[in-house]
Order: C-alpha cells, then sequence, then structure tokens
C-alpha cells in the first residue's frame, strides 16, 4: 500500500474518530486515504487554528487525541496556537502537517520551513516521516506520549514524496499500559502529616478531572471533610453544592477562597499544574507545609517545596489515603477544625447571589449573567470560556457538578478558542446543551467558523459579551497605571452578522429577559448567537474590594 494509506491505518488501529483541518496540495495523497476510511471522519474547517481547538476540546472532554491537519508553511503556522494551547492545556492532539518533497528540503524552496523545528517547543514530541517502514512505531509512540500524564500534543510531518511511497508493514498491536502507583511508605509518611493537621485543605488541579481522580477525591472528602479550592482547569472536580467545596482559586488578587490557604496548616495538592497559579501568589513566605500528589513530581519553584510527594496514579493515590483514613476513623476521630472554611464558603455564596435579581436596561452585570447561566445549564451541560475579562469571572462565579463542565483555557491560555471548541463539545456530547462565552474581541478572531457550526448544524449557542474592547488588557493596565491605552474597536451588527452566517440571533436589552433567551436560544434548532452588553465598571469595583480583604486579612 501507499504510505499514506498506511498512516490512516495506523490512526484507524489507534481509535482516533476525527480529523479537523484545511488540507493543501501537499498532503493530497493522505486526503485521498481518508476519504476511504470508515472509521475516521474528517471535519473541514474555515482555519486551521479553528481545526486545532476543535480537536483540543476533543481531547479534554474524552482523554483520547483527534487530529488536527493543516499543509505545509502558513497552513503549519496556522495550527500552531492551537496545537501549543492544546499541549499546555493538558489535551491530547495530534497535529498532521504536510511537507514539500525531501528533494528540496536542503535548500531555498516554495514555502518550505523547519516545521518540525518549529513544533518542538509546543508539543510533547514530533518527527517527521522519511521511511514508510517507520510509520506504524512513530504513530504508535505519537499516540502513547500524547495520552501519557501528563497528556499533550503531539506532531507529525509527512513529506508530499514520502507519502507515495509503497511499504509493506502494517499497523502495530495496541497496548495500553496501567499507570505506576506510590509505594506505601510515602503514602503512610503523608497520612501522618494529614493526621497532625488541624486546617488542612486541598488544591485541586486539572489532573484531577482526568483518569477517574474526581470520583476518588469526593470519597475522600466524604470521608474527612476537607475542604477543596479548584484551579481554573479543576472545576467540577467536586459538587458545588458539597459542603466541602470551596469553589474556585486563581485570581491574581487574593480573594475569599485564598484565605482558606492562608489559614491552613497543611496544603494537599491534587493534580496540580503550576502554569495555572503560580505558588508564590498563595505560599509566598515558601512556609506552607505541602503534600504534592499528581502524575509526576513536583516542579522546582522556591515557593513549591512539599515535604512529601505522592507521584503516580492520582485516583489510586486518592484510594491508598482514603482506606488510611477510614482504617484510623475506626478507632480514633481527626481532629479537623473547618469553622474557617465554612465561612469562606459562605461568603462566596452571598457573593455569586448578589446580583441574581438586577433588572436594568442596557449593560448587565457580569455576576448577573453568570447567575442567570447557571440556572439554565443542567448539571452535565457545558460551558466554554474564552479568554479575556469574561473569563475571570466565569472562574469566580460559574461553579460546577461535574468534571469537564467548565472548559477554561489556563496554561496558554489562547484567545479564540471557545467557539470551534463549542464545535466539537457537541460532537462528543451532541445530547448536553453546549454554551460558549465569548469577548466581542476573542469571539471575532475566529468568526469564520460560524460557517462551520452552520455546515455542520451544530447545537451550540455563543454567548457574545460586548464591550467593545480589550476589556480584560484595560482592567490590567488601569490596575497597575491608573489608565490604560487605547484598547477600543467596532463590532458588527451582529444580527445581520448571524443572518450572514445562517445562526439564529438575539441581542439582549433588557437583564431580566437573559434567561428567557438563553432557553429559546438552546430550543432552537442548529447555531444561535445571543450578545450580551456587559456592565465591565464592576472589574475596578472587584479590584478594590479584593484589595481591601488583602488589606484586612494582612
Amino acid at each position: 500500500m501507499k504510505a499514506s494509506d498506511l498512516l490512516v491505518q495506523c490512526l484507524e488501529n489507534e481509535g482516533v474518530e476525527y480529523i479537523f483541518g484545511v488540507p493543501g496540495e501537499e498532503n493530497a495523497d493522505f486526503m485521498m486515504s481518508l476519504e476511504k476510511s470508515t472509521q475516521i471522519r474528517f471535519i473541514l474547517t474555515r482555519h486551521e487554528q479553528g481545526a486545532a481547538f476543535m480537536a483540543e476540546i476533543y481531547g479534554r472532554l474524552t482523554g483520547n487525541p483527534a487530529c488536527c491537519l493543516g499543509t505545509l508553511g502558513p497552513g503549519a503556522t496556522n495550527l500552531i496556537t492551537g496545537v501549543a494551547d492544546a499541549n499546555m492545556d493538558r489535551a491530547p492532539l495530534i497535529a498532521l502537517t504536510g511537507q514539500g518533497s525531501t528533494a528540496r528540503l536542503h535548500k531555498e524552496s516554495h514555502q518550505i520551513m523547519d516545521v518540525v523545528g518549529m513544533f518542538e517547543e509546543v508539543t510533547k514530541w514530533n518527527t517527521s516521516i522519511y521511511n514508510a517502514s517507520t510509520i506504524p512505531e512513530i504513530v504508535r509512540k505519537a499516540v502513547r506520549v500524547a495520552r501519557s500524564e501528563k497528556p499533550g500534543a503531539v506532531h507529525i510531518e509527512l513529506p508530499e514524496d514520502v507519502a507515495k511511497h509503497a511499504t509493506d508493514a502494517r499497523p502495530m498491536q495496541v497496548h495500553r499500559f496501567r499507570r505506576p502507583v506510590p509505594d506505601n511508605e510515602i503514602v503512610d509518611q503523608a497520612f501522618e502529616l494529614l493526621k497532625n493537621a488541624k486546617r488542612p485543605v486541598i488544591l485541586a488541579g486539572n489532573g484531577t478531572i482526568r483518569k477517574r481522580a474526581s470520583k476518588q477525591l469526593r470519597e475522600l472528602c466524604e470521608a474527612t471533610g476537607i475542604g477543596v479550592l479548584s484551579t481554573f482547569m479543576g472545576k467540577g472536580s467536586v459538587d458545588m453544592d458539597a459542603d466541602y467545596c470551596l469553589y474556585t482559586i486563581g485570581l491574581g488578587n487574593k480573594d475569599f477562597p485564598t484565605l482558606a490557604i492562608d489559614d491552613a496548616d497543611l496544603v494537599i495538592t491534587m493534580g496540580f499544574d503550576m502554569v495555572e497559579y503560580h505558588p508564590h501568589l498563595w505560599n509566598p513566605n515558601s512556609d506552607k507545609c505541602i503534600i504534592h500528589a499528581d502524575f509526576l513530581p513536583a516542579e522546582i519553584d522556591e515557593h513549591y517545596n512539599p515535604q512529601v510527594e505522592l507521584v503516580g496514579d492520582l485516583a489510586q493515590t486518592l484510594w491508598m489515603l482514603t482506606e488510611r483514613v477510614r482504617a484510623y476513623q475506626e478507632h480514633a476521630e481527626l481532629g479537623f477544625d473547618f469553622r474557617r472554611q465554612r465561612e469562606l464558603r459562605g461568603k462566596m455564596q452571598q457573593e455569586f447571589s448578589a446580583h441574581a435579581n438586577d433588572d436594568v436596561a442596557g449593560p448587565v452585570r457580569p455576576q448577573k449573567i453568570l447567575w442567570d447561566v447557571r440556572q439554565v445549564m443542567g448539571p452535565e451541560d457545558i460551558l466554554l470560556s474564552d479568554v479575556g475579562a469574561h473569563k475571570m469571572w466565569i472562574a469566580r462565579h460559574y461553579q460546577c457538578h461535574e468534571p469537564n463542565t467548565c472548559l477554561i483555557p489556563n496554561g496558554f491560555c489562547s484567545m479564540a478558542s471557545a467557539m470551534p471548541g463549542a464545535i466539537a463539545a457537541h460532537i462528543v456530547h451532541p445530547q448536553r446543551q453546549v454554551l460558549a462565552i465569548c469577548g466581542d474581541g476573542g469571539f471575532m478572531m475566529n468568526v469564520q467558523e460560524m460557517e462551520t457550526a452552520k455546515r455542520l448544524n451544530s447545537n451550540i449557542v455563543v454567548m457574545v459579551w460586548e464591550d467593545g474592547g480589550y476589556g480584560l488588557i484595560a482592567w490590567k493596565q488601569d490596575n497597575e497605571f491608573d489608565h490604560h491605552t487605547d484598547l477600543s474597536f467596532g463590532n458588527p451588527d451582529w444580527l445581520q452578522l448571524a443572518q450572514a452566517f445562517g445562526w439564529h440571533g438575539h441581542l439582549l436589552s433588557r437583564s431580566r429577559d437573559l434567561q428567557d433567551v438563553l432557553r429559546q436560544a438552546f430550543a432552537e434548532s442548529g447555531p444561535s448567537l445571543v450578545v450580551v452588553p456587559v456592565d465591565y465598571s464592576e472589574n475596578p469595583i472587584l479590584t478594590k474590594r479584593l484589595g481591601e480583604l488583602l488589606g484586612s486579612s494582612a
């Protein structure tokens, strides 16, 4: 068979279901081979970046990699932002790119660049195929590396002449492997620290929403009552209605949840990714007693120097700790004091509902928007946040019942991911309500994927918070310099834009109507756009309040 046929067969053998992308002439052989596949669906996108974001969200929701595809040169460079986003947000993904003939790679030539070198910094592993017989090993390694903790992106390049080569090779048999688990003696050491603590708290990161870890975390909390703070990407690791849920941590400012760490005499980090929330923000004096539990050893940092590291499968680690807790509780009580944690949980609940009954014409407070969104969304429904000022409000005010029901990019933090990501979320979970929340800046960066959503008849709702500028940058500049540079821009006529792409369109004029508008949008067949003028005068108000909180706790 041709090398391109073998590559498709190897991807089928690994269980790949979707390839999102924009093909070019240099991967024409691969596309002809893919056309014959009965297992893999190719989804044509309007930009390679949108394809990468779709593959990323598929990977985050399923734990299995999808592929994103681009041709050589500009097609490959268009992929790279989404690939980097997947890699730093720990989503398994396979990037496939074409390349010119190997006969011209050594010299100046049309559209030729070192794509493998370019992708080296944004993937866990990448390579070019020079010999067709190596394809089975390359694909097997790529999938294994992408899926292994911590998951991420890999890249495979196929030059156009190699794609035509004949080969007798066949796909390798797939063997899954069990992850290693911590040593019993180390778990005993961790339990001793836990047993002697009075005010322990758990910091749950991205790793807790993968590999059954959420289920085991909830069992540990049910047994002990220990409060859980979730990072932006750890949302849903425990149920928002559980008494031990202390909500979300991760704002640059001190917030009520942060005070639970200030009060703690033991911090247990579970699946914590330092790219999300740097330890100097929650352990500024480097004096916290820390247990690190994760699939990999801790990153070296002066503010993150754990006393004990539980390295191995996180779900198994949690089970081992819970078993020790239960055995101890048969003859003694754990002397924990969670009064402060309960107080802080109550303060955050007051924050969530403070503007639930707002009734204003014109711009709507972020708190009101997210209160209403939470009322409309079911426990299993999926919200995807883009990057901007709205992301900070979503992180603080939108809480979850289940893992992977609020997807926030918080490693690489690329704008423009939410709308294409929502298309992928609907593919994975077609029976759930899927809502993407974007700023008007980020939404327009991948606006062309509105056509993709319409062509696929994606039952998604995209909510745009309109403020006519780059609100998060203005917020941060105002905080540091007391003013901001010119960050304003114009917007299209939203209803005409929706109509032009064949979407349903809604423009909110009064806050009390938001829930009804959202329910109507979800009831419509196909994609719907809901535009909400947002009142970002709340941004400096929140900054001032949190600044006062910092002063009162110093």
